[in-house]
């Protein structure tokens, strides 16, 4: 285990000092000119511009997926699971308000990318995707309770905030969100974030379980304005009475206005609980790598090549596979759209044809649509 880990530590040590030096481009700003009609008048000074108590965004999304084995449970990642079907993704709209050291946030959202991702909840809660309230102690110093989508993984819940429509494994398997209390700590280039919470993606621990809180925590390194390394850890033990606990890496680098990329893995432990004691740990693992490309103001493409392994049959795979997803987006104002074609190959055959016979590769086709605002 700590020969992974110091592994995928040195890939990324390695990716953040070959990048650090990539220079990143400010733009000189001129001060407004002021005309006076005589020289003994000072210059007025441009008013402050005031920033709105509340802020509203929001998106809206919906796609077509075909499964080429028509087989819609093929690929096992989060929110696509359907095959030849038109179908709805998210409704969503976030409301901020800041009145200075305070602010709230709630973030809803309705559909079944909202409901599969708050999947521990039932009914009218499900739509809440994010609720908090944030206290800003010092300039420096922030503290945040509520629930929080998870600073684990590169990916997030939104496609709008994602260049591929389909999601990794990395995210499906990780964390999705956490309830509890944190504090972001920030000096200069450097940030350490640390947080106590309920299990992973509970809002409200099952009855019956037992009720342990999960320790979060990241650290955040800007080498430049092009250059960020984030190091994430999630752990405790789990309402099952397992100890689950994961450690994470993300990358992210501007090359130019043309260029990116970024870096993910992550490292994670189940011990089950044999009655008596927790016993002797199961792993699971991968890595992402992003390669991001806008050769033109509407245009953008976006490789996505993820390795992943669950040989020990934590996340029901039992195997080990190659994803890579290939998507476009075509832009324009604040719609989005994204054709996406996705291959995977399996180390087993845990992929079934259209007649049912197992096989070792699978792929589908996605065209999805995004507006946000």
């Amino acid at each position: 285990m700590l020969q992974k880990i110091f592994a995928t530590g040195a890939l990324l040590f390695t990716s953040v000092m070959a990048f650090s030096q990539i220079a990143a481009v400010t733009p000189t700003v001129k001060p407004d000119e002021v005309t006076s009609g005589s020289s003994n008048t000072s210059a007025v000074p441009p008013p402050v511009e005031k920033k709105p108590l509340l802020v509203i965004s929001g998106s809206a999304d919906a796609y077509y997926r075909y499964d080429f084995d028509k087989q819609p449970g093929n690929i096992r990642t989060s929110f696509t699971g359907t095959h030849n079907e038109f179908a709805l993704g998210m409704a969503s709209v976030k409301f901020e308000h800041n009145s200075g050291k305070v602010g709230a946030v709630l973030d809803i959202g309705f559909g079944q990318r909202a409901k599969d991702f708050a999947y521990t909840d039932d009914g009218i809660t499900q739509a809440v995707k994010q609720l908090y309230i944030t206290y800003t102690a010092k300039d420096w110093l922030k503290f945040t309770a509520g629930t929080w989508a998870t600073h684990v993984g590169y990916e997030l819940l939104d496609p709008q905030a994602n260049r591929n429509y389909s999601m990794s494994y990395l995210f499906t398997n990780g964390p999705f969100s956490h309830t509890g209390l944190k504090a972001d700590l920030t000096k200069g280039k450097h940030g350490v974030m640390v947080g106590v919470s309920n299990p992973t993606d509970y809002r409200k621990p099952p009855s019956g379980f037992i009720n342990k809180k999960f320790f979060i925590a990241q650290y955040s390194y800007a080498a430049s304005d092009n250059v960020k390394l984030y190091v994430n850890y999630v752990g405790g033990k789990n309402p099952d009475t397992s100890k689950g606990s994961q450690f994470d890496a993300v990358v992210t680098a501007t090359i130019n206005s043309k260029f990116g990329f970024g870096v993910n893995g992550t490292y994670s432990t189940v011990k089950p609980w044999d009655g008596v004691k927790n016993i002797d740990a199961n792993e699971w693992y991968g890595a992402a790598v992003y390669l991001n490309a806008d050769p033109l103001p509407w245009l953008g493409l976006t490789l996505r090549s993820e390795y992943f392994s669950d040989k020990d049959g934590v996340k029901g795979i039992g195997s080990s596979l190659f994803a890579n997803t290939l998507s476009a987006n075509f832009k324009v104002d604040g719609f989005i759209l994204i054709p996406e074609f996705r291959i995977e190959n399996a180390k087993d055959e845990i992929y079934l044809k259209s007649s049912g016979a197992p096989k070792k590769t699978a792929g589908s086709f996605i065209l999805a649509a995004v507006y946000k605002f």
